[in-house]
């Protein structure tokens, strides 16, 4: 049976001249139930046992047009993922634990990958099939964090493969902001279906 992960969909909008910050914008009236005030997104305080070590380097993200959403990514840590970039990033998420709710795995995963946890209102998205039968079920919600500033969890596996010896790497190493069309070619390609959701969401027309 193929595995559940649970992740969250982070977006904010670059604020045009003289407009108010839209950093942090809800998504339209009726998008989602209880839609509010903005959310934002506030520091977990170390979590999933992360050391500053392990942080990631925030990357340089497309930017999008003033008023047009930009969506915030990560790239997987590990020596796998080190020289790949084109449909190697992801959203922040991971494994749904047994008898786990997804949106609170979501919101684990999230602060386990970036040391930040964003607030509610949170809007699901139908789930996404990655390459493998992987489902990814995942929630749009409003917020800024700097990418610069995340701090991720590590895992270790054995490096050089067959030597015997354990290293440990960051779950994450970096971060960015990107617009729609740069995240398209950056995102995995199971998930790109994520941000054609999140684009007809905000009525910005579909994602690249």
């Amino acid at each position: 049976m193929a595995s559940l992960s649970a992740g969250l969909l982070l977006y904010r909008r670059r604020a045009a001249p003289g407009d108010d910050d839209l950093s942090a914008r809800p998504l339209p009236e009726g998008a989602a139930a209880g839609a509010g005030a903005a959310s934002g997104v506030s520091a977990a305080g170390g979590a999933g046992g992360a050391d500053t070590t392990a942080g990631a380097n925030g990357a340089s993200g497309g930017p999008a047009a003033p008023g047009e959403p930009e969506v915030f990514l990560v790239h997987p840590g590990g020596p796998f993922w080190q020289k790949k970039d084109l449909g190697a990033w992801s959203i922040p998420k991971g494994e749904v634990a047994a008898g786990e709710e997804p949106l609170a795995a979501a919101r684990r995963e999230f602060a386990e990958e970036t040391g930040f946890r964003p607030g509610p209102p949170f809007h699901p998205l139908a789930p996404a099939r990655q390459a493998g039968g992987k489902t990814v079920a995942a929630w749009a919600v409003a917020g800024d964090l700097d990418a610069a500033a995340i701090v991720s969890g590590t895992f270790s596996m054995e490096w050089p493969p067959r030597s015997g010896r354990r290293q440990s790497f960051p779950e994450v190493d970096r971060g960015g902001w990107f617009s729609l069309a740069e995240a398209s070619e950056k995102i995995l390609a199971g998930q790109r279906p994520l941000l054609a959701q999140l684009a007809a969401l905000l009525g910005v027309g579909p994602a690249p």
